[in-house]
């Protein structure tokens, strides 16, 4: 072979193999699996189970971390050992980035969308849900009473402590609430909320339904979308004072994993607008109430929407 002839094919392999490198690197990342990480409740476990079904369905490979603690799964997210995760706004807002300053929907979401992009970290559609605190009461007594507003809560209770005394209006609280700086102190604050001591009952929060229902307390904290709100059929009280910060559930993905991943961001913010209140809340008594899996609701939802 000729010296030219020998220089142009030795260029023209090293081209085709680096071509070759190149795009095996490509598919390689392509091809790698998306690292999902969800929390330890019902919500999350079905969250999980919907999205890794409907991924893959999209043909992305996906592996499926669930009963990750909230703060371990950020810090995973932010060194780059988990790709996405379902995250709340308010838990972003108070929890990672400590702000407490009252904020609409969509405040919150454009403020952590912003913070977190400084970490890589990329906030896509939110669904339209808000799994935040909330009062509620048994339906048939709260609407016996005309009571719709924490404010009138407030209000039935301050009758009571006046004209009663003898009756102890209970409220149910969780723990954590019942002792956080943004919890039941400025609360009392933001509504005017007068009560002594015997009038609250600390308890778990999986407790506080119970209460509820079987009459232990007279209102208590719950979670709006929890399940057992529609599956004991639970009054949710409007916050008319607007003191609860919005949880909309939103895809949180790494920007490497979106760079490397085409299609994962329009997959998602897809889905998100199907994950409603009202079909969350229905899924979490399906699990929660019915005693279904997380994978069989997910499924179901899903095929009802045309989704897989």
């Amino acid at each position: 072979m000729a010296k030219a002839s020998l220089t142009r094919w030795v260029r023209h392999t090293a081209l085709a193999l680096g071509a070759t490198l190149a795009m095996t690197a490509s598919v390689s990342a392509a091809a790698a699996p998306i690292v999902m990480a969800t929390k330890s409740f019902t919500e999350q476990h079905i969250l999980s189970a919907m999205t890794t079904q409907y991924l893959r369905k999209k043909g992305f490979q996906i592996e499926a971390k669930t009963n990750i603690a909230t703060t371990i799964g950020r810090n995973a997210m932010i060194n780059k050992q988990i790709d996405m995760t379902w995250e709340y706004t308010g838990t972003s807002l108070i929890i990672f980035n400590h702000i407490n300053k009252p904020m609409s929907s969509k405040e919150a979401y454009d403020t952590v969308k912003k913070l977190d992009a400084r970490l890589g970290l990329i906030w896509l559609n939110p669904a339209p849900m808000n799994n935040t605190y909330a009062f509620a009461m048994q339906r048939k007594r709260a609407d016996a009473e005309h009571i719709d507003t924490i404010s009138q809560l407030v209000a039935k209770i301050e009758d009571i402590r006046k004209n009663d005394p003898d009756h102890n209006w209970m409220l149910g609280l969780d723990l954590e609430f019942a002792g956080r700086s943004d919890g039941m102190k400025p609360l009392q604050k933001a509504y005017d909320m007068a009560l002594d001591r015997p009038q609250i009952r600390q308890m778990d929060p999986g407790l506080v339904y119970n209460a509820i229902r079987d009459g232990f307390v007279d209102a208590g904290l719950i979670y709006t979308t929890d399940g057992r709100v529609k599956g004991f059929d639970l009054k949710v009280l409007k916050d008319d004072k607007n003191f609860f910060p919005s949880y909309a559930v939103t895809p949180v993905v790494t920007k490497e994993t979106l760079d490397s991943h085409p299609g994962l961001a329009d997959a998602l913010n897809t889905l998100s607008p199907f994950i409603t209140d009202e079909a969350i809340t229905e899924m979490n008594k399906r699990v929660d109430i019915d005693h279904q899996s997380p994978q069989q609701v997910a499924s179901d939802f899903l095929k009802s929407k045309g989704l897989l």
